[in-house]
């Protein structure tokens, strides 16, 4: 079985998608996910508090600033923005594919645990995240 999901994203953060993946497996098997792009990340994160999402997201804001920060200033690719580079930074530190086992139709996931796309660009996107269950 294989789809795309389409995650629309408002600016750096965190955005669940697990309900929609849940929705679409079926049987058992290996479900492999996989972000076509590279600004962007893919996580299994904590989906109970969400101050967990905001730390995350002002951790790498802090951890790889904009070319702004004059701490970024031996950055060349620019041209596309000063978040540009920094979110190729942060997609080449971070999964952008995850591995999840399904059994009899459900995700085995933990209790607090969702899957989320990491958006890390400051203009909306949609992104697409490629899935095939084996």
């Amino acid at each position: 079985m294989q789809t795309t999901f389409q995650i629309h994203t408002s600016g750096p953060g965190l955005y669940e998608f697990t309900r929609e993946v849940a929705d679409w497996v079926s049987g058992s098997g290996l479900l492999t996910l996989f972000v076509q792009h590279t600004s962007a990340s893919l996580l299994i994160q904590e989906n109970a508090d969400p101050e967990v999402r905001t730390d995350l997201t002002e951790f790498f804001h802090r951890l790889v600033p904009p070319t702004s920060d004059p701490s970024m200033s031996y950055l060349t690719h620019t041209y596309e923005g000063p978040d540009d580079m920094p979110a190729h930074i942060k997609a080449a530190m971070l999964p952008v594919s995850l591995s999840i086992p399904v059994n009899n139709g459900r995700l085995a996931l933990g209790t607090w645990q969702g899957i989320y796309l990491f958006e890390h660009r400051t203009a909306p996107h949609t992104r697409r995240v490629a899935a095939h269950l084996a």
